[in-house]
């Protein structure tokens, strides 16, 4: 029984031997072959219609029937060209065609592709060429629908920008044509197959101990904590490290734009935002959903990443009970950062007066903490601050750790030291308060010893 549903009546496998071209003899030839072979066979069946089949049984019918069409050529394509062409095959219908070579290695962490014929990928902080390759822009532009299908998203000529997510959690970001000009602009940040913890990011020297001991405190102690950096700083990745030391006994709702914090927590209620559907309408937006989850009883309210208006409700519902929750922002700098929230506050249209404004923040925002991505790749937690309150036009901060550049190696990577200031946090009372107590020793000023010689390659995404 032929279990492809062919897009005619005449079977799948006939109509892809009748148009399956001859035997070449030159290396251009057996290319063309190829790519000739491959797109006859994906085209000439129907895999949505195969609803009855595993996925393991379409599997091993797309194999039987590549294999069946090899042989036309057997002088043309030995076993080892015959078993890469029926990978090649299983990886185009079934994964991410050219890129799944890339989504099988743990070292990468971002894939960058430029156009069908450049593809970049970074491995421990580093940017490298590849050779993968599409065959065309088009072949590009079906891998990216793909993608984006899978969540329920779209990209089209009137749709050209999506951020979407894969199933194993990575984000990507894709721009297609006419916006961008040499076909298909695409980023894929993966994510570690076992989420990174504390304890990474201290043996990685992301972090020292002390800095991640105090955090773990601010968390435990419900103070709301934002997390500020650039993009591919690993602001996310602190974040769901962070997360971890939420009390399992709390409801914990999450809003982001593509799905990505993977909580450990057992009590975590997950919501998305939705773009508009094809008639330009259905739109939900981060502050729909920060709205609605006041109505959820959260103990906690996690939000991605806050860019607009959401910001306010965020402040509102940190000054309303919901305190110890946790957020990221795109700044340069711990204070900056404030300064983009108060800009994302006045984006909501409401006529406040900028020092109600600043004091909403200082009353919501405790604690602040600047990552980095720094020379040669290695990403960093880079400066501790608490806010303490308002001065005037300005807000009341104080800095608790720092990281200190002070050169690079000969391999170009940043080299520095963790400093404690010294300063001991206003909010102590608050952590002794809720079981927190911290070792008056924590804060002495000192420059604060990395982890114990090991991996001191950053695996932050």
């Amino acid at each position: 029984m032929n279990r492809f549903l062919p897009r005619s009546p005449q079977p799948a496998l006939e109509r892809a031997r009748a148009e399956a071209p001859a035997s070449p003899a030159d290396s251009d030839d057996l290319r063309r072959f190829k790519a000739q072979l491959h797109r006859r066979l994906v085209v000439g069946m129907d895999l949505s219609a195969l609803n009855a089949l595993t996925r393991e049984q379409l599997r091993q019918e797309v194999r039987r029937v590549a294999e069946e069409l090899c042989q036309r050529s057997p002088n043309l394509l030995n076993q080892q060209e015959r078993e890469r062409l029926v990978g090649e095959v299983l990886d185009e219908t079934f994964g991410l065609g050219p890129l799944e070579a890339l989504m099988r290695d743990p070292t990468v962490s971002d894939i960058l592709i430029n156009g069908p014929h450049t593809v970049y990928a970074e491995r421990h902080g580093r940017l490298e060429l590849t050779d993968v390759k599409f065959t065309d822009a088009a072949h590009l532009l079906h891998i990216v629908q793909r993608i984006v299908t899978q969540s329920g998203r779209r990209v089209d000529e009137t749709c050209p920008m999506v951020d979407s997510r894969l199933p194993d959690g990575s984000r990507i970001n894709a721009i297609i044509p006419p916006l961008a000009l040499d076909g298909a602009l695409v980023s894929i940040r993966r994510f570690a197959a076992r989420p990174i913890r504390a304890a990474d990011l201290v043996s990685n020297r992301s972090a020292p101990q002390e800095v991640m001991d105090f955090l773990a405190a601010c968390v435990r102690a419900r103070l709301n904590v934002v997390v500020s950096g650039g993009t591919g700083s690993g602001k996310t990745t602190l974040l769901n490290a962070l997360s971890v030391f939420i009390p399992d006994d709390e409801r914990v709702i999450t809003i982001e734009d593509a799905a990505e914090l993977r909580l450990q927590q057992p009590h975590v209620g997950r919501m998305e935002t939705r773009p508009n559907n094809i008639e330009g309408v259905g739109a939900v937006g981060t502050r729909d959903l920060v709205r609605n989850a006041l109505r959820m009883r959260p103990d906690r309210i996690v939000i991605g990443e806050c860019r607009g208006p959401e910001a306010l409700d965020m402040l509102q519902a940190m000054n309303t009970g919901h305190d110890g929750s946790l957020t990221t922002v795109h700044a340069n700098d711990t204070r900056e950062a404030l300064g983009r929230l108060e800009v994302m506050v006045g984006m909501a249209g409401l006529d406040l007066p900028m020092w109600v404004i600043r004091r909403q923040i200082a009353a919501a925002v405790h604690v602040v903490v600047q990552v980095s991505r720094l020379t040669g790749g290695a990403r960093k937690v880079v400066k501790v601050s608490e806010v303490t309150g308002t001065e005037g036009d300005n807000f009341a901060m104080q800095d608790l750790f720092v990281f200190q550049q002070n050169g690079v190696d000969a391999e170009r990577r940043a080299q520095g030291g963790f400093h404690a200031t010294g300063l001991r946090p206003h909010w102590q009372g608050r952590l002794e308060a809720h079981g927190q107590a911290l070792p008056t020793d924590l804060f002495r000023k000192r420059i604060l010893q990395p982890a114990p010689a090991g991996a001191d390659r950053s695996t932050w995404k």
